[in-house]
């Protein structure tokens, strides 16, 4: 090992709408919300992940919280490279270290993302420190973290739901053979039931609130084998003004949902028409495999099957499943040629 290595790390990234997960040494060293709070007045980042999580939706005019990343991609850019730095700053390898490691990173990106939004991750890993940065595609990774051997010439359908975007891709000899990004995953799920609740109810929940309705209770399907309790929800009346509570169960949250799962299914059936004979006959055995958040959704899995006819599995950890895959190839990072330069 020569002195350039000594003073060079490696981290994978998944640098997503919802949450950052960051890989070093083979651990998972940072799972955070990716949110920062700003101070309005001197425009200074005053906390990021966990602790900006924890002022949304309670801020007073001089901060505000900001999500950098929107469908999947940087939205705003000096607060994502900011969010970059403070959470590469926390890893315990790096941590308090007197000379800055050069970094070699691997950052997933959405396969829908234009060759403008790629250089602004790009641009945004090498203000870091970076020596060296490959971008995978998410479907890619995703596949890889699921446990797929995506050098093999057979066909696997990955659908990968994050917060800003569901990546729909079948891949198959080391390369996407035909995908589709659809924009409706995590966050439109949140927001579908913030306007169920107001519209139904009359009940203005913030957008934490929601969240939290959509992990309790969400659901894909108004018929579960599992029994799932009403949770109460409290919010602003919107007739009254007044603060109030309501019980609110799975099966409402299911019809609140209904209209953006069928979006997704129309996608999955889109990349099922696309695909080639033969890859279709290979998915046929395989099944397709889901990922990210949304894979926790109840009933979901079973609502896909009814759908395709073909078999659904969830990932374990879900989660966790596109970093993974990022640490995977980050090891691989001179034998998988997919990763782009």
């Amino acid at each position: 090992m020569g002195l350039f290595d000594m003073f060079t790390q490696e981290i994978a990234i998944d640098l997503g709408t919802a949450n950052t997960l960051i890989i070093h040494n083979n651990k998972i060293v940072i799972d955070q919300p990716s949110i920062v709070a700003i101070e309005r007045s001197s425009g200074k980042a005053i906390a990021v992940g966990e602790q900006a999580k924890h002022m949304q939706g309670k801020t007073h005019e001089d901060i505000k919280t900001i999500r950098p990343l929107k469908d999947g991609v940087i939205a705003d850019f000096a607060a994502s490279e900011h969010m970059i730095k403070e959470f590469i700053k926390q890893i315990p390898g790096i941590k308090g270290k007197l000379i800055q490691p050069s970094l070699r990173i691997v950052i997933c990106i959405p396969s829908g993302i234009t060759e403008v939004e790629k250089r602004a991750v790009r641009d945004s890993a090498q203000k870091v420190n970076a020596k060296e940065v490959r971008l995978i595609y998410e479907p890619m990774a995703a596949a890889i973290g699921v446990g797929i051997d995506v050098q093999k010439p057979e066909g696997n359908m990955i659908i990968d739901i994050g917060g800003g975007t569901t990546e729909i891709a079948v891949v198959a000899l080391g390369g996407i053979v035909c995908d589709k990004s659809v924009k409706i995953a995590g966050d439109v799920f949140t927001n579908d039931i913030a306007y169920y609740l107001r519209t139904h109810h009359n009940l203005y929940i913030g957008e934490r609130t929601a969240e939290r309705v959509k992990i309790e209770v969400g659901s894909a399907v108004e018929e579960l084998d599992v029994d799932v309790e009403d949770i109460p929800v409290q919010g602003r009346d919107l007739i009254t003004g007044k603060p109030k509570e309501i019980m609110v169960g799975y099966k409402e949250i299911a019809r609140a949902l209904d209209k953006s799962i069928i979006r997704i299914e129309d996608a999955v059936m889109e990349t099922l028409s696309l695909t080639p004979p033969e890859l279709a006959a290979d998915i046929y055995k395989t099944g397709i495999y889901l990922a990210g958040g949304g894979a926790l959704l109840r009933g979901l899995a079973d609502r896909l099957h009814k759908k395709t006819g073909l078999p659904v599995f969830v990932a374990e950890d879900p989660l966790r499943a596109v970093v993974r895959g990022t640490g995977i190839a980050l090891k691989n990072m001179d034998k998988f040629n997919f990763l782009i330069k």
